[in-house]
């Protein structure tokens, strides 16, 4: 498989990245921060023996995006998987009191993002005849919670266009998949919370989230279904967390 991978850098992405060189496929990774991609192609490369190109840009402006796979050679344009990762949260306040700063950033990289890469490359997945999007939603897009309005918003929004791109895509051989975690430790909660990391600790504090490595797992074990099984809708939470609220702390 060749796998295309946005948001790569770290957390999901990251993991996610290594657990597909691992079993031996070739990688498109992507980004805002280039010398990230460059360390982890060079790392995959090294220890896996499989090729990775890099596209660094901006998802959430539609120039950079087509420009980016534009750029990709034919043989690069051959994506068997697109796994939609991008994605962040940022603020959690209020309605009334709510940053319009971070609304935008949440809405054009959860939503306007993920739309500009998925329509690019499914037309290149058309072409081929054959492909798999795997969208990474949310516990958020499930159900919402407070002071959550727009980021839950976004990954509603999320789960609505994995149902209706399995509706569009289903007569060219599409697959789509959608993965919505709980708690996952990454750089998530140090993003909503501007860089505080002490705030961002305590999100985790007395029990024990998922790792980035149980979603890539997840996101593997999709891709390599059989051509003929499309798993379409997966929660995947923490032991100690029942719904988006609901956890169990030592």
């Amino acid at each position: 498989m060749l796998v295309l991978i946005t948001g790569a850098t770290s957390g999901i992405g990251k993991s996610t990245a290594e657990i597909f060189a691992k079993n031996g496929h070739d990688l498109i990774i992507t980004g805002r921060r280039d010398e990230r991609l460059k360390e982890l192609k060079t790392k995959l490369e090294t220890a896996f023996k499989i090729k990775v190109a890099t596209l660094c840009f901006d998802i959430r402006k539609l120039n950079e995006v087509e420009t980016a796979i534009s750029s990709l050679s034919v043989d690069h344009k051959k994506i068997d998987v697109l796994v939609n990762n991008a994605g962040l949260a940022a603020g959690l306040s209020a309605i009334q009191n709510g940053n319009i700063d971070h609304w935008e950033r949440m809405i054009d990289t959860n939503v306007k993002g993920l739309l500009y890469i998925s329509r690019t490359v499914s037309n290149i997945m058309i072409e081929n005849k054959k492909g798999h999007i795997i969208n990474i939603g949310s516990i958020a897009g499930k159900e919402v919670y407070a002071n959550g309005n727009v980021y839950c918003a976004t990954k509603h929004a999320v789960d609505a266009l994995s149902k209706s791109m399995r509706i569009d895509l289903l007569a060219h051989n599409i697959k789509v998949t959608a993965i919505n975690p709980g708690m996952v430790e990454t750089e998530f909660s140090i993003v909503r919370f501007d860089g505080d990391e002490e705030k961002a600790k305590k999100v985790y504090s007395g029990l024990e989230p998922l790792k980035p490595e149980d979603i890539a797992e997840t996101i593997y074990w999709v891709a390599d279904r059989p051509a003929h099984v499309n798993i379409n809708d997966i929660i995947i939470m923490p032991t100690v967390q029942a719904t988006a609220t609901n956890v169990i702390r030592n």
